[in-house]
């Protein structure tokens, strides 16, 4: 079941996130760090009311940010559509031991019937440079990398920006 994502929900949330960063470090990928994601960053999400979570059986499996805020690192890729009705999405995470069963495909679903019953012009996010698995989960999906930006709290590496238009 996806749901709104509650300040209950955030320990479950970073444990979840933690376990995702050392699977992702185990493969030599270098994403994700004591700097990102943080606790904070998931109560503003709750604040604003765009964090949703998969829960199965009782346990967080997975989350997903759904926001329309646009990032400042955003501004200089050249998109696809207008700066005026667009949806981002951050922190899209599987727990490892649920991964490869297609639950990031069910949020990603659920993301983009958001913003087609909304009448959102398109979906942006990045995803790191180094993590060709998502870089492909993406484009298999139809979204259209543009552009790379970079946060250097998390690597010296750059993150690609993708944009799918609805």
């Amino acid at each position: 079941m996806i749901r709104k994502g509650t300040l209950q929900d955030i320990t479950a949330i970073m444990a979840m996130t933690k376990a995702c960063a050392k699977a992702m470090i185990a493969n030599g990928i270098y994403q994700w760090n004591e700097h990102y994601p943080n606790k904070e960053a998931f109560i503003k999400d709750v604040d604003r009311q765009e964090l949703y979570v998969l829960e199965i059986e009782g346990s967080i499996a997975g989350t997903v940010v759904i926001s329309t805020l646009m990032d400042e690192e955003y501004i200089p890729i050249k998109w696809l559509t207008k700066n005026d009705n667009n949806l981002y999405i951050h922190r899209l995470a599987i727990h490892p031991d649920y991964q490869g069963k297609g639950f990031a495909q069910k949020l990603m679903d659920f993301a983009e019937s958001y913003a087609i019953d909304n009448n959102y012009t398109s979906i942006r996010l990045d995803t790191f440079s180094q993590n060709k698995r998502n870089q492909k989960f993406y484009e298999l999906r139809g979204y259209k990398r543009l552009g790379d930006i970079f946060f250097p709290k998390q690597s010296e590496y750059p993150f690609h920006c993708y944009e799918l238009v609805l």
